[in-house]
């Protein structure tokens, strides 16, 4: 892309394309592997043309099988090659969980710091879609527990189009996490956009009264709640995540020594999940600046059900958003 200062309409699901597409054009090591990427255009159509554009050898159909084709994306890593390995849901992530525990992650440090695995996984995540209980989970908490990848959660547009090539970048293995819901969002980018950083979280919106801490497809439920909050004159910091391995602990950390109240809104299940996580954080490292307890809104610890009605009622909302944080800051003025 390129421009200066035009803005460009797109989608969430054309800026991963965007993105895929520069990286494959500006380094001939990148190339993209998994089951329908090619001929089929991807289960989300996020890889819809770059076959035609780059080839059978650079958008590699791959037989159904997890462990096999994360394996060979480990190996092609260690070889020199910049692979991005398309996993089509998180669920699926499951079958290649032995390749990216006990082979990716550790590969740098059971070499004794000899052999890097630049590998980068993308793959959807996330319910709302009435998908069921197998393909709707958000397992990114999961792989955040593991020592020796990186886990990242884009967002916004910005997200979506800059953060894959820092991750190729990157010499150790980074984990994509796409929320499925994401892949319709239209908006407008720079013709110019290029890479963002995959270290730091965002403020997305700025307030005083409340820190509202999440990432992914809740971070726009975050911000839908805090424009409600606002005509009740309350002000909220939402906290944009990004990254969940590792955590940029500073940024919401500074969010909390300001408004003295933090709300965790996460899709994963509750109970030893990423809200456990940064609540914990909080309650090590800034006890004393809380005005009230932290809480937490996480999605109904239950399969996910397929009915909409239900699904809806298991998935955090903006409505419970507003209502926790009125709760928190009427009781404790």
């Amino acid at each position: 892309m390129s421009g200066n200062g035009q803005m460009v309409p797109m989608t969430y699901r054309e800026a991963v394309r965007e993105a895929m597409r520069e990286a494959m054009r500006k380094d001939e090591r990148v190339f993209l592997m998994g089951e329908d990427v090619g001929r089929y255009g991807g289960c989300f159509a996020v890889s819809k043309g770059l076959l035609q554009e780059f080839g059978p050898e650079r958008v590699r159909d791959t037989p159904l099988s997890e462990s096999a084709f994360v394996g060979a994306g480990i190996g092609a890593a260690m070889n020199g090659m910049r692979p991005i390995v398309e996993v089509m849901t998180v669920n699926f992530s499951l079958l290649a969980g032995d390749q990216i525990l006990n082979n990716a992650a550790t590969i740098l440090h059971m070499s004794g710091g000899l052999f890097n695995v630049p590998l980068v996984i993308r793959m959807a995540t996330g319910a709302g879609r009435q998908v069921a209980a197998q393909h709707s989970h958000s397992l990114e908490g999961w792989f955040a527990h593991i020592p020796g990848i990186k886990v990242i959660t884009p967002a916004t547009l910005e997200d979506a189009r800059g953060m894959l090539w820092t991750a190729l970048e990157d010499p150790d293995p980074v984990l994509i996490f796409e929320h499925a819901s994401l892949y319709n969002m239209a908006g407008e980018l720079p013709a110019s956009a290029g890479p963002v950083d995959i270290d730091r979280a965002r403020v997305r919106r700025s307030g005083a009264d409340v820190s509202i801490i999440t990432y992914g497809a809740c971070l726009f439920k975050a911000l839908e709640a805090a424009e409600t909050l606002a005509r009740d004159g309350i002000e909220a910091d939402v906290v944009d995540l990004r990254t969940l391995r590792p955590l940029d602990d500073e940024t919401f950390l500074a969010s909390v020594a300001k408004t003295h109240r933090a709300v965790i809104v996460d899709e994963g299940w509750r109970s030893v999940g990423i809200s456990a996580e940064v609540s914990a954080r909080i309650m090590e490292r800034a006890f004393y600046e809380l005005d009230a307890p932290v809480e937490r809104i996480c999605s109904v610890e239950v399969p996910m059900p397929y009915a909409r009605h239900l699904e809806q009622a298991a998935l955090p909302q903006a409505e419970t958003i507003v209502a926790t944080v009125q709760r928190m800051v009427h009781a404790h003025v």
